[in-house]
């Protein structure tokens, strides 16, 4: 039976109870999503240019990719987080893009696994004040529930129905 995204948040929900904990993922989960496209976007990628235009370059990456797989899973539960989702994905392809340039391929590499490393300590910090398993253990999916969850907080705050 597919869960419905109301299904998802209110479990995952569950395990982020904690006002520290859920502060600690305002940041975290931003900065992993971030980390990993990253990381990702620094794997050669050749094959991946199939639209032949030099502008879209350096966005035909492996990072690209995976957020073009994510987003299909969140247009399968909600179009309004599906697109919350697209915007916060074109901002962090964009950031990337230009960190890229400033810094260059290496050291990118090397600000992303620090940022990934970091930003994961910081979740199990949060969870152990939590005190409770972080929700990807029980399901992998909610390591893309994490991002639609303050997704959903900044559309509540709008008093955005999704």
């Amino acid at each position: 039976m597919k869960k419905s995204i109301h299904e998802w948040l209110k479990e995952y929900s569950e395990s982020h109870q904690n006002s520290t904990n859920k502060l600690i993922h305002w940041f975290c989960v931003p900065l992993i999503f971030w980390s990993i496209i990253s990381l990702l976007s620094t794997i050669s990628n050749e094959k991946l240019d199939v639209f032949k235009l030099e502008i879209l370059n350096d966005f035909s990456h492996f990072g690209s990719l995976v957020i073009l797989l994510g987003l299909l899973f969140y247009l399968r539960l909600s179009f309004k987080i599906f697109l919350g989702m697209f915007f916060f994905s074109l901002l962090t392809l964009i950031d990337i893009f230009i960190a890229n340039k400033i810094f260059g391929q290496t050291i990118l590499t090397y600000i992303s696994l620090f940022i990934f490393i970091s930003a994961w300590i910081g979740q199990f910090i949060g969870h152990k004040i939590e005190k409770k398993k972080p929700s990807f253990l029980k399901d992998i999916q909610f390591l893309l529930i994490g991002p639609a969850w303050i997704i959903s907080f900044i559309y509540d705050y709008f008093n955005i129905k999704y």
